[in-house]
């Protein structure tokens, strides 16, 4: 019998997306095929600390609060050891492991923090490396990489919490001459629509701005066209391949973290209806967009088609998307010929092949 890959699964976060982490990463446990695996499961709390389970037999979600509460608390390491994942603060003992699945969304999960760790700990581990997490959690910096590499993106502006706090006029007049209304307004570092408002006046900016700098100091304000919502999924390493495209409906107004994770009533239509011509653009686009930002194993590449014009816009990459059962990006693949099973032994395999490719790096001049 060959054996098992030893996988920690890391989930929880120190993120306004802990709870979609929750779910996330309790979908992974409940497909991962335990012939070939040995899940060590790895938890963040809300307050940033570590917490180590012991390895699970069964697939029960409840485990993975189990381990939130009462976890043994754990050191993450600095050792390149390729083995040591982190070590328990009272024993020194560790828990070894083959690669890390990070099912952590947002904040120092999905924005190249945890993955700048694991590269200093030498531990393989699935999806984008540090620049790539950055840069695609980052709306600001990945609009302008975007922008740089000739994709079509929908014009923003960038103001800073000091800039809004400060001289709140100012940057009104900005927005107001730059944007206009309707306009969206989001918090450049987070994900799963939190913070994020639809402006359609001047009297809601106020508001939507002040709700945008609880989350972050960087605030990106974006003109707001009336456009369906199209999402691709893209896998792969140097050579990444695009699924088909899927159109989100949603309940509200716009997709935000209600219609996401609340209320019932958003339709997610696999393949979207947006003919073949579109739908061979969005599968181009979604490629150049995971290389623009380096991408490397998976992710989400979110589009608005303008329903006037049919034009087509990038609007943000998503490297560690929602990943439960029924999330877009394992229904795209289960659509394009890859069901969720197969979809996650494949990111644990690019994982390794991509750790395979850095050992052939050197880190020391002879």
């Amino acid at each position: 019998m060959a054996k098992k890959i030893k996988l920690g699964l890391l989930f929880g976060g120190r993120s306004g997306e802990h709870e979609v982490s929750l779910q996330s990463a309790a979908s992974v446990l409940k497909s991962l095929d335990r012939q070939k695996y040995e899940v060590v499961p790895i938890g963040i709390t809300k307050q940033g600390q570590w917490l180590l389970g012991k390895a699970l037999k069964g697939s029960s979600a409840l485990a993975l609060p189990e381990v939130l509460e009462h976890g043994d608390a754990v050191i993450p390491p600095s050792n390149p050891s390729g083995q040591e994942l982190i070590s328990r603060s009272s024993t020194g003992a560790g828990a070894r492991v083959d690669v890390v699945f990070p099912v952590l969304h947002g904040t120092f999960g999905e924005d190249g923090t945890i993955q700048g760790l694991l590269e200093l700990a030498g531990i393989p581990y699935v999806g984008a490396g540090v620049l790539a997490s950055a840069t695609g959690m980052d709306k600001d910096a990945m609009k302008r990489l975007f922008r740089d590499a000739g994709l079509p993106v929908v014009p923003w502006q960038l103001v800073l919490r000091h800039e809004w706090e400060c001289s709140p006029k100012t940057a009104r007049r900005r927005i107001e001459h730059k944007i206009g209304y309707p306009a969206f307004v989001k918090p450049a570092n987070l994900g799963s629509s939190v913070g994020i408002s639809k402006v359609h006046s001047r009297n809601e900016l106020g508001p939507a701005m002040d709700l945008a700098a609880q989350y972050d100091r960087k605030i990106i304000v974006e003109v707001g066209i009336d456009a369906r919502e199209i999402e691709c999924a893209v896998l792969g390493n140097d050579r990444p391949e695009a699924s088909l495209p899927g159109e989100i409906v949603p309940v509200n107004e716009f997709y935000d973290y209600d219609a996401k994770y609340v209320r019932e009533g958003s339709e997610l239509m696999v393949p979207a209806k947006i003919g073949a011509r579109r739908t061979k653009r969005v599968r181009d686009l979604a490629v150049r967009a995971f290389q623009a930002i380096d991408g490397a194993g998976m992710a989400r590449v979110d589009f608005l088609m303008d329903r006037r014009s049919g034009k087509i816009f990038v609007n943000e990459i998503n490297t560690i998307p929602g990943f439960t059962s029924i999330s877009m990006y394992p229904k795209l693949w289960e659509a394009t010929g890859i069901p969720y099973p197969k979809l996650i032994d494949r990111l644990i395999e690019l994982a390794l092949e991509r750790a395979e490719e850095k050992r052939r790096t050197k880190y020391s001049y002879d």
